[in-house]
């Protein structure tokens, strides 16, 4: 068994955990079932890839985080996850108070760390899968990662739609603000391009041929119009 490998394990036993818990007497079971359905696909999918397409152990820390706190918002349901009551425990003030809020930023949060921690993965697909170098190697993961916010958007709308009522409302979360999904989307924006600017910065400073992998990334590999000759 490769050390991988264990670390896997590990973090799936963690999550199992994790996941049980927040399965106990969530808020709103149909919101829990809901929001756990891609989940359950996703854990799935990873355990099936592993043993043929294993990622980094950072790959798999960051997806661990992330799951996890989904987790954490599926259980209370996102717009009613108690942070507040954390804060004031623990500190003896609402955490919302130190910055003027007003409405429940846990999904905000979620959003963020979204493209924070899953850019990574995505990134070492890219590079592992697609042969991607250089400036592509940034940029994409960073094109997916919005891409793919965008979709859950829309998922989420048409979850709505499709259930409607208090279930519609719980699944999507808006909280009376009409640019949520916007928001929503543009703070997992960030947090992807958070993270390809470090690994940037890191490899810049440590990747040797950085800049001539950049600089070859970038220069055009076919001089013939796509579609225009037969090249028969």
């Amino acid at each position: 068994m490769t050390h991988n490998t264990r670390f896997l394990i590990v973090l799936g036993v963690l999550f199992s955990i994790v996941f049980i818990l927040c399965a106990i007497n969530p808020y709103d079971r149909a919101d829990w079932a809901l929001e756990n359905v891609l989940t359950v696909v996703f854990v799935i999918g990873l355990a099936v890839t592993h043993k043929f397409f294993p990622l980094s152990k950072t790959s798999y820390g960051c997806i661990f985080i992330f799951l996890c706190l989904h987790e954490i918002g599926s259980h209370y349901t996102y717009a009613e996850v108690p942070y507040n009551l954390w804060t004031k425990t623990l500190f003896g003030s609402e955490l919302n108070s130190w910055f003027g809020w007003e409405r429940n930023h846990f999904d905000r949060l979620v959003h963020f760390l979204y493209g924070l921690l899953l850019a990574y993965p995505i990134r070492e697909v890219f590079i592992r899968v697609g042969n991607v170098q250089g400036f592509w190697g940034y940029f994409l993961p960073l094109d997916l990662t919005m891409s793919t916010s965008m979709i859950f958007e829309l998922i989420e709308w048409g979850a709505a739609e499709y259930f409607g009522g208090d279930l519609g409302i719980a699944y999507l979360g808006t909280q009376g603000d009409i640019w949520d999904a916007h928001k929503d989307m543009a703070l997992a924006s960030l947090g992807a391009l958070i993270t390809m600017l470090i690994v940037a910065t890191i490899n810049f400073k440590w990747q040797r041929d950085f800049a001539q992998e950049w600089s070859y990334s970038l220069k055009v590999k076919d001089y013939k119009p796509l579609g225009e000759q037969s090249k028969l």
